[in-house]
């Protein structure tokens, strides 16, 4: 079984990105839509100055578009895109090709219509109705895709259920924001650290 992959989502002080780093994060979500989390391009670039290699940044939107993204670009070159699934337009930008992380919420669409749409795609973020609102998905439900595609399980993640959440889906990558905080846009060390040992715990219980 591969490791999988964590994504710590929301960040907005340097304290976090460097406790998320400290603890073994792969990849730093920066949000760039309406959000207690928003930042902006300068304020990215500030606390993801100094990361170590192979670290990922990821530029968290709800529909991406050109003049959106081109703007950001300018100033905080990230690692990945992050967007709705109904929101990602064709990106024609100069010097900008990103990873392409597609949003999914189940609820409407099934399974099915999900795989016949993201063929093509590098990985699909999976989660609940609202982005950030610690809402936990039917993880059974998820398992056929995981199965399928590169998978990144979110929505309600905690310290406390990210390892029975792994058991059960054995995705790609797991995505927190809100289970990781002592209250909105604030990061907690304790949480992200407890998040860390708990997906590497299973992972060595899987092997």
């Amino acid at each position: 079984m591969p490791r999988t992959r964590v994504k710590i989502c929301g960040l907005t002080s340097l304290d976090g990105v460097d406790a998320a780093v400290r603890e073994g994060a792969d990849a730093i979500g920066l949000v760039f839509a309406d959000s207690p989390r928003l930042v902006t391009p300068k304020q990215a670039v500030s606390i993801t100055d100094d990361l170590p290699p192979f670290i990922s940044t990821v530029a968290v939107f709800k529909k991406a578009n050109d003049f959106e993204v081109s703007t950001i670009w300018k100033t905080f070159r990230f690692s990945c895109l992050q967007a709705d699934a109904g929101g990602l337009g064709v990106l024609s930008l100069e010097g900008l090709e990103p990873q392409v992380i597609q949003v999914h919420r189940l609820g409407p669409s099934s399974i099915a219509q999900i795989l016949q749409a993201t063929a093509n795609h590098h990985a699909l973020l999976i989660e609940g109705a609202r982005s950030g609102a610690g809402e936990t998905i039917d993880w059974n439900a998820v398992v056929p895709l995981a199965r399928q595609r590169r998978i990144i399980l979110a929505g309600g993640l905690t310290p406390d259920n990210v390892a029975e959440a792994n058991r059960t889906v054995r995705p790609y990558g797991v995505d927190v924001s809100s289970g990781v905080e002592s209250s909105p846009g604030k990061k907690d060390p304790i949480k992200i650290r407890d998040f860390l040992q708990a997906v590497r715990d299973v992972y060595r219980e899987l092997q």
